[in-house]
C-alpha cells in the first residue's frame, strides 16, 4: 500500500495559507507534503506565487512531515549551484526530511530573465548536467565545473544535511522517463500511467520510488465544485507542449478558453462522492506508485481535510 501525501499549491495560496494547510494535512493523517515551485501562477485567477524556499523554512517549523518540491527547475531561472545550496539548507532545516524534485520547467517561469527557451531535448541535457553539479556540491567538497551549459568555480557548501539530498526527476514521456531512471533517485509524474512507470523501471529505476500527484475539488455542491475547478485549473487540460512553451499567465488564459467545464470535470473528481475520489487515487495505486499526492482546488481546505480524514484515507488504507 502506498503512502498518501498532500500537494501544496503555491499557485493558489499565499505562504501563511500554505503553512496552515500543511498543519491540517498532518492532522488529517497525510504522510508527506509536495509543494510547487513557480515564479508565476498559471493564470491570474489562481493569483499567488510565493518563493518556495521561504515557505519550506516555515514548514520545517510548523510540521514534522517530509517535504519535496514538485518541481524545481534548476536549469535557467536559478543556477544549479544556488539550487544545491537551497536544497541542502532545506534538508538540514528539516532534519533530512527533504527531497528535491526537479524537472525541465516551463517558459512561464523560466524565461523571465530574457533567456532563450531551449527545445525539450536541450533542456533534458541541461537538467542532466545540473544534477551533476548539484551532486558534486552535496559532497561538501570544494568543486569546480566547466561544462557545456554551466560553470562553477571554487564552490563549496558548508551547510549540509547528514546524508546527500535525494533528487527525483519529473517525466511525462518515454525519453524523459528513461533519463529519470538513469540520473534520478526517483520518478515524479502527474498521471497514473502504467506504461510510463514500466518504462522507468526497465530503464534502471527498478528499486527507485515513483511519486504521483493529482488534483480534486471537494465540495458539498458538485456544480459549484465543477465551476471552481474549471475557473482555476482549466490550463491542465491543454494538449501537447503548450504548458511548456506559453510564456505568461495571460497566454494560458487565452488558450484555456478552449477548455470546457465538462473536460475539466471528466479529469478532476468534483464534489463529495467518496467513490469518485477513491477511484482517482486508486488508479495511481494500481499503476504501481509508491506515494500519491492529492491537492484540493479552491478555498474550502478544512472541509476537504475533514472529508479525507474520515471518508477517504481510511478506505484507501484498509
Amino acid at each position: 500500500m502506498p503512502d498518501f501525501g498532500y500537494f501544496l499549491s503555491s499557485e493558489e495560496h499565499g505562504p501563511a495559507e500554505l503553512v496552515d494547510q500543511a498543519r491540517m494535512a498532518e492532522q488529517a493523517g497525510f504522510d508527506s507534503l509536495w509543494i510547487s515551485d513557480h515564479y508565476h501562477p498559471w493564470n491570474d485567477n489562481q493569483g499567488q506565487s510565493p518563493f518556495v524556499w521561504t515557505v519550506i523554512g516555515a514548514l520545517s517549523q510548523a510540521v514534522s512531515l517530509p517535504v519535496e518540491t514538485a518541481v524545481t527547475c534548476p536549469i535557467l531561472r536559478t543556477h544549479p549551484a544556488v539550487i544545491a545550496q537551497a536544497a541542502a539548507t532545506a534538508a538540514a532545516t528539516l532534519g533530512g526530511r527533504f527531497r528535491l524534485g526537479v524537472g525541465t520547467g516551463e517558459a512561464l517561469n523560466e524565461h523571465i530573465l530574457g533567456t532563450h527557451w531551449p527545445e525539450a531535448p536541450v533542456r533534458l541535457e541541461m537538467l542532466e548536467e545540473a544534477l551533476q553539479v548539484m551532486r558534486k556540491l552535496f559532497t561538501g567538497e570544494q568543486i569546480s565545473h566547466h561544462g557545456k551549459h554551466y560553470t562553477v568555480e571554487n564552490a563549496r557548501l558548508y551547510t549540509l544535511p547528514d546524508e546527500p539530498v535525494h533528487i527525483d526527476v519529473s517525466a511525462f514521456g518515454p525519453q524523459a522517463a528513461e533519463v529519470a531512471a538513469r540520473i534520478g533517485d526517483g520518478l515524479i509524474t502527474t498521471m497514473p500511467d502504467t506504461t510510463l512507470v514500466e518504462r522507468f523501471r526497465r530503464a534502471g529505476g527498478t528499486t527507485k520510488p515513483v511519486y504521483g500527484g493529482t488534483k480534486v475539488c471537494w465540495g458539498a455542491d458538485r456544480q459549484e465544485a465543477r465551476r471552481t475547478a474549471h475557473r482555476l485549473w482549466a490550463n491542465e487540460q491543454l494538449p501537447g507542449e503548450l504548458a511548456q512553451i506559453l510564456p505568461t499567465p495571460a497566454h494560458f488564459e487565452q488558450a484555456s478558453e478552449l477548455v470546457t467545464e465538462d473536460q475539466v470535470a471528466s479529469a478532476v473528481p468534483c464534489g463529495d462522492d467518496p467513490d469518485e475520489h477513491i477511484e482517482a487515487l486508486s488508479a495511481f495505486v494500481e499503476a504501481g506508485f509508491d506515494t500519491v499526492y492529492v491537492s484540493q482546488i479552491g478555498k474550502d481546505q478544512q472541509g476537504f481535510f475533514d472529508f479525507y480524514r474520515t471518508k477517504i484515507l481510511p478506505q484507501l488504507r484498509a
